[in-house]
């Protein structure tokens, strides 16, 4: 979801984050993937604009930073 808020493709998700687009791939179906890849791909969406938001109730998810503020 937050890959395409910010309408990345794999492979641009894969290049700001430093990671291979396999490993997107396997993020993606579920799989695990080692805490510093998670982070790096974290920071690589946070930096495009990504807020994570923790679990509410309703499931966690993500929002865009407002841009206008």
């Amino acid at each position: 979801m937050a890959r395409a808020a910010v309408g990345w493709g794999v492979r641009e998700l894969a290049k700001e984050a430093g990671v291979s687009v396999d490993t997107i791939s396997r993020l993606e179906r579920g799989e695990d993937l080692q805490p510093r890849t998670i982070a790096a791909i974290r920071t690589a969406l946070e930096a495009a604009g990504v807020i994570f938001i923790d679990q509410n109730g309703n499931g966690p998810g993500v929002r865009l930073k407002d841009r206008s503020a």
